[in-house]
């Protein structure tokens, strides 16, 4: 993967991050900034990048609908169920990379959307199950396994039944796939 495909993905990961307020304006705007220095470069990903911390909270809203755009990347509207789902698989692809415990994982799954989203609804039961572990005959690994193999579940029916690795290519720019 280039440089370029990887500060595109990174950018489309806060995007997708920061549609679902899991992280603040200012991280998308370090974000554009990461990618044109890595030589990405759209008059709107410019004028995402320029913004102060300050202005991110205000502009990043209006602004970072026409970077994606110019990138050829995905706009998730904010709180959408396809900005939940993508970036769901953005932190499962942090912790298929190690960036994450699968407990941790689970947690912030868990936390984020309950047992509501149909792409996540096995991880927060898997969330629950760590916590009754010391009533069973499971242990960690076996739930930590289980919660890899979740993360990697190949699809098999609808879109919303997709496992989360099949459907993160969705979130990358077509180059990179």
């Amino acid at each position: 993967m280039t440089s370029t495909e990887a500060a595109a993905i990174a950018l489309q990961d806060r995007a997708a991050l920061w549609s679902m307020g899991e992280i603040r304006a200012s991280d998308v705007v370090n974000a554009a900034c990461d990618a044109l220095v890595a030589g990405l470069d759209t008059p709107g990903l410019r004028i995402l990048a320029a913004c102060t911390r300050a202005e991110a909270d205000y502009d990043v809203h209006d602004l970072l609908p026409a970077a994606l755009v110019e990138l050829g990347l995905t706009v998730y509207p904010v709180a959408s169920e396809a900005g939940q789902e993508a970036a769901a698989r953005t932190v499962a692809r942090r912790m298929l990379a190690g960036e994450l415990t699968p407990r941790e994982f689970t947690v912030r799954i868990h936390q984020r959307h309950g047992h509501e989203l149909p792409l996540t609804e096995r991880l927060a039961e898997l969330d629950d199950e760590y916590d009754i572990l010391e009533y069973g005959d499971r242990t960690v690994d076996h739930v930590d396994a289980e919660v890899t193999a979740e993360a990697r579940r190949p699809p098999h029916g609808s879109r919303r039944t997709h496992g989360l690795a099949q459907l993160m290519h969705r979130d990358r720019p077509a180059s990179s796939r």
